[in-house]
């Protein structure tokens, strides 16, 4: 797995290069320390990841990462930061960044990357934990008008709750390629890019008005 580090504090991009290469598994071909850098980087070495920080000097992180999924939306990036701000993770949910970690828990920075690599999001328990009280609906969404059947919920649910294709199959007794097939099918119907927006989907409007947020 190639990835670039990009914050603004170089002291912490050289021990994450270090710590993470330790492993064996990942390789950093290059470290910056703004969102610019970010930017021109990424276009040089095109990485598996963009490992960034969101509040640096200049451009910040959420800035960058807008615009590295507009010239490529294949682009995976993990925020590592140590805010918790609201607006923050807002913001990476609902510009599709693969995940939100915080660096004083270090010791998932390696196993993050690689769920990151296999498809999966890696927003831990303390962000998804304030999205309900962070997303308030409006008003009920109207699945039967998007013609979007009970099952179909059921599929959003579960990828709200972080779980991967193979784990929601074995939950609801289907195949991983059914699974496949019914996200594909809810992204088109709902007009989202990805799995990501999907779980922000589910927290604006069933968990948002199941805990009666107005």
């Amino acid at each position: 797995m190639n990835i670039i580090v990009i914050d603004d504090d170089k002291l912490v991009a050289m021990s994450l290069k270090t710590i993470l290469e330790s492993t064996g598994q990942i390789t950093v071909s290059a470290i910056g320390s703004s969102g610019a850098e970010a930017i021109s980087l990424y276009a040089e070495h095109h990485p598996d990841i963009v490992l960034m920080d969101i509040r640096m000097d200049g451009m910040s992180g959420i800035e960058a990462g807008k615009q590295l999924l507009q010239s490529d939306p294949e682009a995976k990036i993990l925020y590592l930061t140590t805010f918790l701000d609201d607006e923050y993770i807002i913001s990476a949910l609902n510009m599709g960044a693969k995940g939100y970690i915080l660096k004083q828990d270090f010791e998932v920075i390696a196993p993050s990357l690689e769920a990151v690599m296999r498809g999966q999001r890696v927003f831990g328990d303390q962000i998804i934990g304030k999205l309900p009280d962070l997303i308030k609906p409006k008003e009920a969404f109207d699945f039967e008008a998007h013609g979007i059947s009970a099952k179909e919920q059921e599929i959003i649910e579960q990828v709200a709750a972080g779980l991967s294709n193979k784990e929601i199959a074995a939950k609801l007794y289907f195949s991983e390629g059914t699974v496949r097939n019914y996200i594909s099918t809810l992204l088109d119907k709902l007009g989202l890019r990805d799995r990501t927006q999907l779980a922000v989907f589910y927290y604006t409007t069933v968990r948002g008005n199941q805990d009666g947020c107005l």
